[in-house]
């Protein structure tokens, strides 16, 4: 709870204490701070009753839970933040006679239901106003809007239908919106000349259709263009080049088709990430990608990508450097200008969606931490080129699902940082290089459904898998496969469990009784015999006096036996 204030507070002007856990009532001294001008008291559970009289000097107002209903009384707040309130009702009618000197409204991450009232627009009358609305159960057609907006957020909820709406927008100062995850649908508006100040535009997981309309060319600001997940088909704009600024382009799971452009490595070089995931592209990877120094995630997977992976892959410097994080990449601040001094500061964190270890995970603000290649499910071949192996920086590598041939580099082993390893359902041969298992934080791997052969290197990483990852390969034996290699079944008795470190003793021990050191004990001891024998047999005179040798030996030998047991008999006797 709110503890008793350690004195008047009446010259307190502003009082934050939000996201705590704070409970039960509300102090009765809060009364006494009439010069009190801002507020928040969000994500707590407080209750009690204020009078209204003490908002009265409020020109910033952050409250919550629950939905208040002294805001009825409130003419005057320009920043209304009732997020993460639990609000569940509709949006009263009554609001539209509170404030209409709106500068920032924010009702995001909580349950309201019902349409959003087009009323509201009219109340911001300042200029550059922010509106955020995401994460409820809105619904119904896109609400009216403030043409002058600074930002807008209406992710997350139930609206529906076209989005025509921007037409009629000046768009002159719109810097972010954000229409994700809804049921909007249709093709976009051809109309987005006027917003040259946008730098995000995040339409993804809705219905849209049809072709990215040549207007957007124009959005030379752009820094994020999300719009995964829709029904886009078609070639990409080449007047998308313009977007120099562009850091995040993410276009998966549409039906864009085509050439995978050489412009965006041309022009595109402030890139970060590049998410082509579940699309029709085909042709080959333009090496021109290579210039995109800066990129960190690069999924090309589930299309119809041909030819050989390039060899210049080592070019993107950003993957070169192991556990370096790119923030200032992947996020962008903004403020809401209003008279206030308490407004909020915006930070947003780009979204991007990746298939990770066989599901779908959603990466914000550890973002700058990923460092993935995905070319998988496509139609490359060839060898992998080794420079692949200088990306010493890299947590996730898919090359899955395609036909690629030739050995594993031992050069793997390089990736020291690799989390996730997918080489599987395709034409690789040979070994599997010892290197790969000194990669001590690779969790998830599969070389499955290939030809690899031999021993699985034996270490701390490569046997702790399933054997299902090296399925598909009838040559490959040892652990943690059922069939053993030659060299193993030789040892008799039943298998014992044994720790790690009683593992490792036992091994260097069996490979001294090897069946090639009986080997060459065995060649040893012919080569031995016949080298003095054959000798003796093939030259006479050698044989003579090897046969003399052994004569003079054998009577010297009698001799002097014959000596020494006359000498003791003697000393016997006497």
């Amino acid at each position: 709870s709110i503890p008793d204030a350690p004195g008047p507070m009446i010259s307190l002007r502003t009082l934050t204490l939000s996201d705590n856990e704070l409970d039960g009532e509300i102090p009765k001294f809060f009364q006494n701070m009439f010069k009190l001008e801002g507020l928040s008291l969000r994500g707590n559970s407080l209750e009690g009753v204020i009078s209204e009289h003490f908002f009265s000097n409020f020109s910033y107002l952050k409250m919550g839970p629950h939905f208040p209903k002294w805001l009825q009384t409130q003419k005057h707040f320009s920043v209304l933040d009732i997020s993460s309130a639990g609000i569940s009702d509709s949006i009263p009618d009554w609001f539209s006679d509170t404030s209409h000197k709106l500068a920032d409204l924010n009702f995001s991450h909580n349950q309201m239901t019902g349409r959003f009232p087009n009323y509201i627009s009219s109340m911001f009358i300042l200029e550059s106003p922010g509106i955020d609305i995401s994460s409820n159960h809105l619904e119904g057609p896109s609400p009216s809007l403030p043409s002058n907006a600074f930002y807008i957020d209406l992710s997350k909820n139930k609206f529906s239908g076209p989005i025509s709406f921007l037409c009629s927008f000046s768009g002159q100062n719109l810097v972010y919106l954000d229409l994700s995850s809804n049921l909007l649908s249709g093709k976009l508006p051809d109309c987005w000349l006027q917003f040259n100040m946008l730098r995000i535009l995040n339409l993804a997981n809705n219905n849209f259709s049809g072709k990215i309309p040549n207007s957007c060319g124009y959005l030379q600001k752009m820094l994020t263009l999300s719009l995964h997940h829709n029904n886009f088909s078609g070639e990409l704009p080449s007047l998308l080049k313009n977007f120099t600024h562009l850091r995040v382009v993410a276009l998966e799971e549409n039906s864009i088709s085509g050439n995978i452009p050489a412009w965006i490595g041309e022009s595109l070089l402030n890139l970060v990430v590049l998410d082509l995931r579940s699309n029709r592209f085909y042709g080959k990877i333009p090496f021109q990608l290579c210039h995109l120094a800066d990129i960190q995630i690069l999924d090309l997977s589930l299309n119809n990508i041909s030819g050989n992976i390039p060899k210049c892959f080592n070019n993107f410097t950003a993957m070169t450097q192991e556990r370096s994080y790119n923030s200032s990449a992947i996020t962008f601040s903004y403020a809401v200008p209003s008279r206030t001094t308490m407004l909020p500061v915006h930070i947003f964190f780009d979204i991007v969606l990746l298939t990770w270890k066989g599901s779908e995970y959603e990466y914000k603000n550890t973002l700058g931490l990923v460092k993935s290649v995905d070319l998988s499910s496509n139609k490359l071949g060839g060898e992998v080129p080794e420079e692949i192996m200088d990306l010493v920086g890299l947590i996730g590598l898919n090359l899955s699902r395609n036909n690629l041939t030739g050995y594993i580099t031992p050069k793997i082993g390089q990736l020291q940082s690799l989390d996730f390893l997918d080489l599987s359902r395709n034409q690789f041969s040979g070994g599997i290089p010892s290197s790969l298992s000194q990669v001590n934080r690779l969790s998830v791997m599969d070389l499955s459904h290939n030809n690899l052969s031999g021993k699985i290197p034996t270490g701390t990483q490569l046997q702790s898998f399933n054997a299902s990852v090296y399925d598909g390969n009838p040559e490959l034996c040892g652990l943690p496969l059922p069939s053993k290699c030659w060299d193993e079944e030789s040892a008799p008795g039943p298998a014992i469990t044994k720790g790690r470190d009683d593992a490792d003793t036992s091994e260097d021990e069996d490979q001294f009784i090897t069946l090639g050191f009986f080997v060459t004990l065995i060649l040893g001891f012919i080569v031995g015999f016949w080298g003095v024998c054959g000798t003796l047999l093939l030259n006479n005179s050698w044989k003579h006096c090897f046969y003399n040798f052994l004569t003079v030996t054998k009577d010297w030998l009698y001799v002097t036996a014959v000596v020494n047991i006359g000498k003791i008999q003697q000393k016997m006797r006497s």
